[in-house]
Parts: structure tokens; C-alpha cells; sequence
């Protein structure tokens, strides 16, 4: 597995996206155009990559960029656990 589909699966379900999210590139924007990627669900989604990489996301690490599409929250995963 690489950070691209980590992402992608864990988007899928953090958000409840039902398979939705399976189809994602590293080129599908996220942040105000994914409409269950509220606030409440980026923090989910932080939590569950600290839990399931065994790594700390400090809040200074966290912008808006970061959710600006899978690439990019992907390029970060991949900046905090080798795959």
C-alpha cells in the first residue's frame, strides 16, 4: 500500500462514502468540494491517521493546503510514516 491509497480507503471510510471515494485520484480536490469533509470530519480523519500510523500530527502541521486534494493530504502521510 502506498500513502495515495491509504488515503483514499481511509477517506472512503471516515466519511462514510460507501465506495464513493474509491474512485479518487491524487488530483480529486477535497476541502469545499467533498461535502462530508466538514470540520468535525477532519478531525476524525486526523485521529484516525495518528491511530492507524502510530504518528502525532502537531497543530501546527494543519492548513487548509493540506486538504486541498488527495495528493496533497497524501504527500503529507507520506512526510510522517514511510509505506
Amino acid at each position: 500500500m502506498n500513502a495515495d491509497r491509504f488515503i483514499v480507503n481511509l477517506l472512503n471510510e471516515v466519511l462514510h462514502l460507501q465506495g464513493r471515494g474509491l474512485g479518487f485520484t491524487r488530483d480529486t480536490p477535497l476541502l469545499h468540494h467533498v461535502p462530508e469533509l466538514d470540520s468535525m470530519a477532519v478531525v476524525s480523519l486526523l485521529g484516525a491517521i495518528e491511530e492507524r500510523l502510530g504518528v502525532v500530527i502537531d497543530d501546527s502541521e494543519i492548513s487548509g493546503d493540506l486538504f486541498e486534494s488527495v495528493g496533497s493530504l497524501a504527500d503529507f502521510v507520506a512526510t510522517k510514516y514511510s509505506f
